[in-house]
């Protein structure tokens, strides 16, 4: 299918208010992988920002008084259409990231299951009642407590997963009674503003109004527009550590949850599966071509097994399939741009020059990185200290898995973090110990149930997603005291 044909499905101009709002100017949005134009994207300002911001206060409290069939049926209704189209969605992922069709075969799959659950939690907000007497002040008094609506939210998204970041944005907000104004990256705008074209319909046509959720692109000046006026309620941001960082402090005091960046460990005791451990770090430390914040960076491995381990790894390497990534097979294919294909490089060369070693891969093609191991890597390097997001897997020995938990824990990061094991209590210790948001038994770091709840500590955010989750944060508890004698 044509990305003409696309576009011809929804007007020009970003979903604002209403109606539609034209912009002076639009961006050509490229195919990472040969440069080739796929679209022209409209590219916002701080001036839309503010008509999006004025226009979601005007209808917050329509929306926060709308009834929960109607925000669930919105909900639902916008599942039903991304369903129907899933395939078209399929293809303009691959086409703006430069994913490989089978990640984002799952991003279109992990987006229609948080949709439903956050439909699904629209029944479930509510309150409990408090016993004011427990004081002889409160004798006939009834209290109880209830969760009201947070106020407009701002959900800002990465464009690793552009579809399923703002979903994880957008679909809580509607479900908590919250208009919400999204803006994507602006290097991957296409599938989220069909999306919000699909749940404006959805809401128009259950008598909910349209800019209960709109969409602004732009620059970090639009970004920053958004985030420090004091007319929003939560900021919601999936991003980088340092764009976070400023985010939390450009939007004080206001609410502000971030899932962040990390390098995500992987730690393989004496008593692993080796196999099956080799097979995690290969499945989980190259999807998505290695941009994703919880796939495998650092491998952490037993002393007694790392000769072992590491062979194992270095064959299943070569089965790493690169190239386009239109195509079904494809594992590893360009990343997001020239610039991010670049650092990686950089990262890899500063690595080596400091005494890493290559174990297997490596190289460029083109706009493709290959795939590599590098053992033997020494902190302070950034491949090791930092979040590479490329095809960049790097292991060390250590003589025992205590050891492994504190070298895991030597990072300013905390969002997920995986151990292989066959010993309960390696588990059970393992998930004591491990500072990070997610301990992960026998599965790569990487996996995420949408409906869990996400989020990391230390420089890898604050909050948690999972429509449930996010439902909370994006709801503020009010109690009422009644006397009734």
């Amino acid at each position: 299918m044509e990305m003409s044909e696309v576009m011809r499905r929804w007007p020009p101009g970003l979903p604002i208010g209403d109606g539609w709002v034209a912009t002076p100017t639009t961006v050509s949005i490229r195919f990472p992988y040969d440069g080739t134009p796929v679209a022209d994207a409209p590219e916002g300002s701080i001036e839309e920002a503010k008509i999006a911001l004025q226009a979601a206060e005007d209808v917050a409290d329509t929306v926060a008084g709308l009834p929960s069939r109607t925000r669930r049926a919105v909900l639902l209704a916008a599942h039903d259409a991304l369903a129907d189209l899933r395939e078209d969605f399929e293809q303009l992922l691959v086409l703006e990231t430069g994913k490989p069709l089978k990640d984002c075969r799952v991003e279109v799959t992990r987006t229609l299951v948080t949709l439903t659950a956050a439909a699904e939690e629209v029944a479930r907000i509510h309150g409990e009642t408090v016993p004011m007497d427990l004081l002889p002040s409160g004798d006939g008094l009834l209290g109880f407590w209830t969760r009201v609506p947070i106020g407009v939210v701002v959900g800002i998204a990465g464009f690793n997963y552009p579809l399923l970041l703002a979903t994880h944005k957008i679909a809580p907000a509607l479900a908590a009674g919250c208009p919400v104004v999204c803006k994507p990256a602006p290097q991957t705008p296409l599938a989220t503003l069909w999306l919000v074209h699909l749940l404006r319909t959805a809401a128009a046509d259950h008598g909910a109004p349209a800019s209960m959720v709109q969409l602004v692109t732009g620059d970090a000046e639009v970004g920053s527009a958004l985030v420090s006026d004091r007319r929003v309620g939560a900021v919601s941001f999936t991003g980088s550590s340092a764009v976070g960082h400023r985010i939390a402090r450009d939007a004080a005091p206001t609410k502000v949850l971030l899932e962040l960046g990390s390098n995500a460990a992987l730690i393989v005791a004496p008593d692993a599966d080796l196999d099956r451990a080799a097979d995690a770090v290969i499945r989980g430390g190259y999807y998505a071509s290695g941009q994703a914040c919880i796939s495998v960076q650092r491998v952490i491995v037993a002393q007694p097994v790392f000769d072992k381990f590491l062979d194992r790894v270095a064959t299943r390497l070569e089965n790493v399939v690169v190239g386009d990534p239109r195509r079904a097979d494809t594992d590893v294919s360009a990343l997001i741009d020239d610039r991010s294909t670049e650092r990686v490089e950089e990262w890899v060369a500063a690595a080596m020059a400091a005494g890493a070693r290559v174990v297997a891969g490596g190289g460029r093609d083109g706009t493709l990185l290959r795939p590599v191991v590098l053992a033997d890597v020494p902190d302070g390097v950034d491949v090791w200290d930092d979040e590479v997001f490329g095809p960049v897997v790097c292991i060390r020995a250590v003589p025992d898995v205590e050891l492994a938990f504190d070298v895991a824990n030597r990072s300013r990061y905390g969002l997920h973090a995986s151990v292989w094991t066959t010993s309960l209590r390696t588990a059970f210790r393992a998930v004591q110990r491990l500072d990070v948001g997610g301990v992960i038994i026998n599965e790569v770091p990487g996996f995420r149930s949408d409906t869990m709840p996400y989020g990391g500590v230390k420089s890898s955010g604050s909050g948690r997603e999972g429509p449930r989750f996010a439902i909370d944060e994006l709801t503020v508890t009010k109690m009422a005291v009644i006397r009734w004698e």
